[in-house]
């Protein structure tokens, strides 16, 4: 009998990353824009979407957005339907998933929606205004040090190892996107596509420039691709880790969800075939890179 290597059975045996599983949704112009540049909220969603975001957020034990969504948005990061957060509930988690967000200065108003929903929400901050942040915010959050220079993979990780955050939803702002993205830090990207253009050179963008690892060498799969009412929705993978069941997946005609891929006759993201691809068919309320970029 040949003896049995262990250590190559180690190298066939996939590392599970210390971090949530990630999904990163958002919704763009037909040109990537996440926004425009006036002072209003561009509306990029359709009731439809909003939905699936819905569900997407039930499913989720944390949600995450940069500090400047919070003070350009004011969103509530809430479940609005009550039956799922009833549905939560008799699971024995919280009505409402923990809400998460990340600043460099401390530089947030404590009665923005954020605050002021059900549960603490947690606020992690740059070590050097730590003290800063608890005394602003101290009362409406739980605030957490993240470093000096912060590293968004650290936070993901203390979510996961010391949050016991298993499934996190990312919702922006643009440079979230891009840090979370370019770091490797997220399974799945949602992407909805609205059916018009902005045309502006300022406004905020999807895919800020940055040295992407899924690049032309190594791209994304596509899970499938959908119509929305006039809104297109992309889903894409990432790489082979396993998909929580809790984690609605739709089937490519758009109808309703399934937690499991297999019920619709998909594979899962973590079988060697991808899902199958139809033949036709801001945050949705947005390695450390600089601090000045992410932690705002």
């Amino acid at each position: 009998m040949q003896p049995v290597n262990h250590c190559l059975l180690a190298s066939k045996v996939p590392s599970v990353p210390r971090r949530p599983y990630t999904l990163v949704s958002c919704a763009v112009s037909a040109d990537g824009c996440l926004d425009d540049a006036s002072g209003d909220r561009l509306i990029l969603s359709g009731p439809e979407d909003l939905d699936e975001v819905d569900e997407l957020r039930a499913a989720a034990d944390a949600i995450l957005v940069g500090a400047g969504t919070i003070r350009a948005d004011n969103p509530r990061l809430l479940i609005r339907s009550p039956r799922r957060s009833a549905r939560r509930q008799a699971r024995g988690q919280p009505p409402q998933p923990l809400r998460v967000t990340l600043t460099a200065t401390a530089g947030l108003d404590p009665a923005a929606h954020f605050f002021t929903g059900p549960g603490t929400p947690l606020v992690y901050c740059a070590t050097p205004v730590l003290a800063a942040a608890r005394d602003r915010l101290g009362r409406a959050a739980v605030i957490i040090g993240a470093g000096d220079p912060p590293s968004l993979g650290d936070v993901l990780q203390d979510l996961f190892s010391e949050r016991k955050v298993e499934t996190l939803l990312i919702e922006g702002g643009a440079r979230i996107l891009r840090d979370t993205l370019a770091a490797d830090l997220a399974d799945e990207l949602r992407l909805a596509v609205a059916p018009f253009f902005v045309g502006s050179p300022d406004a905020p963008r999807f895919g800020l420039p940055a040295a992407y690892p899924h690049g032309a060498a190594r791209p994304m799969r596509l899970g499938s691709a959908r119509r929305l009412g006039d809104v297109a929705v992309l889903h894409y993978f990432f790489g082979n880790r396993e998909r929580p069941a809790s984690f609605p997946l739709w089937p490519s005609s758009g109808s309703r969800p399934t937690s499991s891929a297999s019920s619709h006759g998909m594979s899962s993201p973590g079988c060697a075939a991808a899902p199958r691809v139809p033949g036709a068919g801001r945050a949705h309320s947005h390695t450390a890179i600089a601090a000045s970029d992410l932690w705002r």
